[in-house]
């Protein structure tokens, strides 16, 4: 994050206002300092522009080192997002490179007045505004929580007379804290209307904090989840209006450095609502219509009322539409419009990420298409969904096999496909080698295929039903407390998650400072000797 001031900085401040160290209403200058510290943003306008100067420093040391890929998981709660920052700075000591990601399919399924939705731009938009502001609410609170408790050691220290150089280590590290804070790619699905509609809900979304915005390129009244059937794409013409809505809501709002991240859906999308006109030869509209599905008008097949037709190398024919209006693309086209899509929406659109939706998590496949559009746009990079609609097991065990095929190795009775998912073969060669390749999946395909940031778009729905599954088996089963015990609390404590103190977690101490702040010996505190929460206090 940009440099805040120091503790000696913003004390010598305040004591400018004060010089004598007393303000008129008895507060404490050490506190005053404290509180200043302890807002480590402003607004969250604040937050969108800093987090996208982040993210601009993040995609130049990646185009120096393809190593240096970034990471999120999709979170649907602001809680989600504040354990999993707080993990990573555990586990790191920093959180750079981590972002979190914002899923419209989460938003839909789990975060609606509407209930239950699928994902196909069902919910409210002021959902997805409503989930920025949230996540950003308790990333901040983690950071009040963090520099809290240095200042509380800060404090003891100087009460119990430690000497200058220990005093200086705290201070130090007070000056050195790292925000919780990164930054968020939000989703806002297929723009939610027009480009006009799109431009509206980007500022929301911008003001809430959001320095990234990820936009596909489906019909917003026709928008499917990407790996569902039936998705229906728009004319690039139109696609790349919404790209300049984006970018003009991040220029109005001084967030200069704002990313859009442009989806292509063409891969699985085989049908479109509108032909789009051309105006000449090798226009975006003809490049777009090439690949229409055709028939060709004969006696035996003629233009009826209501037919449409169009000129295609030198003779008229139909495009092919079906019942409901909408146009088919030849089959085994989707690779080649992909790559159009994203070369038009990086060299026309002025989006900085592409987004190609698959249907298997396959490097050869994706970095064949990201090959071909570096060849125009040399440092091209994706942002790539590693979802859990993929099955992650059987896709590479599939891989594995066929690669073994190939050379030799085995024959073709040899781990049966139909069988491959079972945990016979967990402990057997090939599927040693295909949790191998697992593990190295996102370094090959941010090496080989461009990715310059990996995420998870779905983690925390289904962790929270399987943990939640794991839980209440046991719980409303035979083991009852021993089921909540060994399977969350014991770990907790063990792995040195915090939340284990869930008071503190919440902000129980920090409600504490601030009543010492305000009423001094008479405050009414929680963390007393009374309080259950110092039972881990020697523990986690």
């Amino acid at each position: 994050m940009s440099k805040r001031p120091t503790y000696d900085q913003l004390r010598a401040e305040v004591l400018k206002r004060y010089p004598d160290g007393v303000t008129p209403a008895g507060i404490s200058i050490d506190d005053i300092v404290q509180l200043k510290l302890q807002n480590t943003y402003s607004t969250h306008l604040d937050i969108a522009r800093e987090m996208a100067g982040v993210m601009r420093e993040d995609m130049a040391a990646y185009d120096a080192d393809h190593g240096k890929f970034t990471q999120s998981l999709g979170c649907w709660s602001g809680y989600h997002a504040h354990q999993m920052i707080k993990s990573v700075k555990r586990m790191r000591g920093t959180a750079k490179g981590t972002y979190v990601y914002l899923s419209g399919w989460m938003v839909a399924g789990l975060r609606n007045r509407f209930g239950h939705q699928p994902d196909q731009s069902m919910h409210e938009k002021t959902a997805v505004v409503d989930l920025i502001e949230e996540i950003y609410v308790s990333l901040r609170q983690a950071d009040e929580v963090a520099l809290n408790d240095l200042f509380r050691e800060l404090k003891s220290a100087k009460e119990k007379g430690a000497p200058a150089d220990v005093i200086e280590t705290i201070v130090q590290r007070i000056d050195t804290f790292e925000s919780h804070v990164v930054p968020i790619i939000a989703d806002i699905d297929a723009g939610f209307g027009n480009e006009h509609a799109t431009y509206l809900l980007a500022k929301e979304m911008i003001k809430a904090g959001a320095c990234c915005i990820q936009i596909e390129n489906q019909v917003s009244d026709a928008k499917q989840c990407g790996h569902q059937d039936g998705k229906v794409t728009v004319p690039r013409e139109d696609f790349i209006e919404k790209l300049r809505a984006c970018r003009l809501a991040f220029e109005e709002l001084g967030v200069d450095d704002g990313v859009i991240v442009a989806r292509t859906d063409s891969l699985g999308a085989g049908l479109t609502q509108k032909i789009p006109v051309s105006q000449q030869p090798g226009d975006l509209a003809s490049e777009y219509i090439k690949w229409l599905d055709t028939e060709d008008i004969t006696p035996a097949n003629p233009l009826k009322d209501g037919d449409v037709a169009l000129q295609k190398d030198g003779k008229l024919v139909k495009p092919v539409r079906l019942a409901n209006g909408l146009y088919k693309f030849r089959e085994g086209t989707g690779a080649d419009r992909v790559v159009e899509d994203c070369i038009s929406s990086l060299t026309i659109g002025g989006a900085d990420l592409l987004w190609i939706e698959t249907d298997t998590p396959n490097v050869d496949v994706i970095a064949g298409m990201v090959n071909r559009i570096k060849e125009v746009v040399p440092n091209a990079k994706l942002t790539y969904n590693n979802s859990p609609s993929f099955n992650w097991t059987l896709n590479l065990r599939k891989q594995v096999r066929a690669d073994w095929l190939e050379a030799g190795k085995i024959s073709d009775g040899e781990y049966p496909e139909a069988e491959l998912m079972s945990a016979r073969f967990d402990e057997t060669e090939l599927g040693q080698e295909a949790d191998a390749r697992l593990k190295r999946f996102q370094y090959d395909i941010s090496d080989r295929a461009g990715v310059f940031h990996n995420l998870i778009t779905l983690p925390t729905f289904h962790m929270t039903a399987f943990a939640m599954d794991e839980l209440s088996k046991g719980y409303f089963g035979e083991n009852k407390m021993a089921a909540y015990v060994q399977t969350i609390q014991r770990r907790e404590i063990r792995n040195g998650v915090s939340a284990v103190k869930h008071q503190h977690e919440v902000g129980s101490d920090l409600g504490d400072t601030f009543k010492e702040m305000v009423a001094g010996e008479r405050a009414l505190k929680a963390g007393g000797v009374h309080n259950t929460m110092n039972q881990f206090e020697n523990v986690a």
